[in-house]
Parts: C-alpha cells; structure tokens; sequence
C-alpha cells in the first residue's frame, strides 16, 4: 500500500482533532483510498510542553525548514493560524512543491489569490474546506454537487461562539456579560474574543463564499459589518414579542449585476428555518436556481469537527496525487466576475429608541420618518405611567430601506428634546 507523508504546522485545538480524526479511523480510510496516510514531522515550538495528545516525541520538529526541505513529505497541514507567518508558510511549501491544507480562513481571505496562483505554478494543490464552517463540507458542495446551481442569495451562521452566546440570551435571560464568559469556560470562545463577536471572523468567512460563488472578490474590510456585543436583553425580548429571534446572520444576494453583503445581528422570523440553530452550532442556507433551497447544518467549530474537514481535504489531496492530476485548472477561488457592490443594500430594520414620554413625542418621530420617507410597519412604546418625564423604550420596525438613507433619518430624530438616545438598529429578515 502506498504511504503519503504529510507535515503538520501547529499542535492546537485543530491540530489535535485533525491529528486524532486520521489515527482513530486509520483502517477506515486506507479501505476507503488505498493509501496510508502517516503524519511524520509537526512543527511544535515548545516540545517539553503538555498538548494533551499522546503524540511521538520524535515527530516534533522546532524548524518549519524540516518540513519544507523533507523531500519525502507530500502535504504540508497549516493550522497555526493568523496571516502573516502562516501565509509565509504556505507560500513556502506550494513553492517546495507540495499540497497544502489549511483551516485558516483570516489567511484564505487576505492571500488566497496569491496563494492559489503560486499553487498552480507548482502543479500542486491548495484546499481549505475547513476555513469557513468547521465540519460542514460546504466549499466541497459547492464545487461538486451544487456546480450547477446559480445562487441567488446565501444566509450564513457561521460563528459558534456568538451563536452560542446568543442562543443562551434567548433561551435562558442570561445577560451578554454572563454568557460570553459561560462561552469561554466551555471552551466556545477565545480569551480575546473580539474577532468572533464584532463580527470580522464571520466576515472573513463570508468574503470566501462570495469569491467561490460569486467570483468576486470582496475584502472582510468592505463588508458592512457589526457584531453582537451591543445586543441588550430588552433587544432579544422585544424581538420574542414581534415573533423574531435574533441571530448574527453573514449575508449575500445577487440581483442581477448587484451584489450586496452583509455581516450583522438580524431579526429572523420565528418560523425560517435558521431561526431553529443554536448554541455552537453552524448552518449555511442557499437558494440556487436548479436545487431550489437547501440548507447545511453542522457544528461549525471545535477540535473534531474542524479536524474532521481538515482530514477529509487530505484524504481529498491524497486521491488526486493517486491519480497524478493533483493540481486546480480551474481554482476554487474566482475573482473575475464583473458585478456593481451595493453595500448592504435596502432591508426592514428594527430601531430601539430611549425617549422621554410626552405628549407628541411618536408624532414628531413619526413626521421625521415619513419626510424622509420611512413607512413604518410595527410600533411599540412603554407607558410611562403617570410622568410625563419617565424615559421609556420605543420600538419601530421600518419597511425597506436603504441603511444611509436611515442612518440620516435616526440622526435627525435624535435632536428630538424627548429622544434620549438611538439604542439599537438591526436587520430585520423578510
């Protein structure tokens, strides 16, 4: 039977299942491919440390140049993260020749054009279906079974920690505070959460999908993008009360020669389908023109799931040198489509206002929509009792509007003397 040797980059979380999912199902797979996949050399800085993994002491290496310059290994694994290094790292081994699997999707998202380019120069591979949604195999549907769909919009959980979160504020009261820390004990959440819940990991993975998609290119950057952190209770309870639940939504529609995209807590009505997925869990729901509309829903991080992806992009690598046609003709990545970027576009938008309850107050607010002209569709106002000067919530859902165009209007209510402040505005599902 014939052995492909791989080096692996990194021994963390991802790295261990990637590590545990090829050992524990060795005999599955060499059935299954009629190869014996061997991890032979793991770039581990500190070797005296406790991983936690009973792993060989003489498979680590301090030298990432062991790895590149062993002539024996076929598929370099990068899983140590971030951009810069771990770019220079894959760079290096697509130029020594060899395939490349990654779960890093800030790096896909900054460098996968460079990356995929140097990959074709050196008839070799790039894979990283693990970048965008942990053990959810949707890169790989995307370019098999649903190559002949034309996808007119695409809806994205893609964040289990903030789902997570969320799940928790909806489901048990639990204030932001409370859950981001019950998130970082079960091991859902970073120390430094701050990528995951102001929405820029999110919006890294949905810049892969529109490339791959919509052959695109759309930085993290130009995509409008807000995260959950100032999500409040009395948001996810209002939102109960209207029938909506609210969920960090990553967002892409294409109409006609417009493409417009999004990352930002969305109100999603009770009945849709990705109202129903929780905690650490992912879903990906596409309408395409020939499947109709489908979803895939898996968990969308963690140490076996995300191991599970990356194993099964090797296994993938390991077919394709079996048959010496390792290398992409066409790359999964595309950035040759000729579309006009439309920002988020026009949406339904829920507001939350602080203002104080006086006689004329919804009116003026009211007159200040219609000039410019925002129809309202719901509206609810606390009473404030028997005082005039008690500040209450006033909650609006707006019909469809352009978010610029709402932004001026909410400015110009907040010179109102009865408006206290602006305290919310989110996306509303239709």
């Amino acid at each position: 039977m014939e052995t492909i040797k791989i080096g692996m980059l990194g021994i963390g979380t991802v790295a261990k299942g990637t590590y545990r999912t090829l050992e524990m199902n060795r005999r599955k797979i060499e059935e299954a491919t009629g190869v014996s996949l061997e991890i032979t050399k793991i770039l581990n800085r500190h070797p005296e440390r406790d991983r936690g993994i009973d792993i060989p002491k003489e498979k680590y290496v301090t030298d990432a140049d062991e790895i590149f310059h062993d002539p024996e290994i076929q598929i370099v694994v990068e899983l140590i993260g971030g951009i810069d290094t771990a770019t220079e790292y894959m760079a290096q081994a697509l130029a020594s020749g060899k395939h490349v699997v990654t779960a890093n999707k800030a790096a896909i998202m900054a460098n996968g054009q460079m990356l995929q380019e140097l990959a074709q120069e050196n008839h070799v591979l790039l894979r990283f279906e693990a970048s965008v949604a942990g053990g959810i195999p949707i890169l790989t549907a995307i370019q098999d079974p649903l190559a002949a769909n034309e996808f007119s919009e695409i809806l994205g959980i893609l964040n289990g920690t903030t789902n997570y979160i969320l799940t928790q504020m909806t489901e048990h009261g639990t204030n932001y505070a409370v859950a981001l820390r019950d998130a970082q004990e079960k091991g859902f959440a970073e120390a430094d959460p701050t990528a995951d819940v102001e929405g820029i990991d999110m919006g890294n993975k949905l810049s892969i999908l529109i490339s791959m998609i919509y052959g695109f290119g759309l930085p993290q950057s130009q995509i409008p993008t807000k995260g959950i952190t100032d999500i409040a209770s009395a948001d996810i309870e209002f939102a109960k009360e209207f029938g909506y639940r609210i969920k960090l939504l990553a967002s892409a529609k294409k109409k006609g020669s417009k493409l417009e995209a999004s990352v930002q807590p969305t109100l999603v009505p009770e009945d849709h389908v990705m109202a129903g997925i929780n905690n650490e869990y992912n879903a990906v729901y596409l309408s395409g023109n020939a499947v109709g509309d489908l979803m895939l829903y898996g968990k969308g991080a963690g140490s076996m799931p995300t191991g599970s992806a990356v194993a099964g992009d090797i296994i993938s690598v390991a077919r394709e040198i079996q048959k010496g046609s390792a290398y992409d003709l066409t790359p999964p990545l595309r950035y040759d489509a000729k579309l006009y970027y439309n920002g988020e576009g026009n949406s339904k938008y829920y507001i939350r206002l602080a203002a104080v309850d006086r006689p004329g107050m919804l009116g003026r607010i009211g007159s200040v929509f219609g000039r410019h002209g925002i129809g309202i569709q719901t509206m609810i106002q606390r009473s404030g009792g028997n005082s005039y000067s008690k500040t209450v919530p006033v909650i609006f859902i707006v019909y469809d509007i352009n978010r610029s165009n709402l932004q001026t209007a909410l400015n110009e209510i907040e010179q109102e003397k009865s408006v206290m402040s602006v305290e919310n505005v989110l996306r509303v599902l239709k």
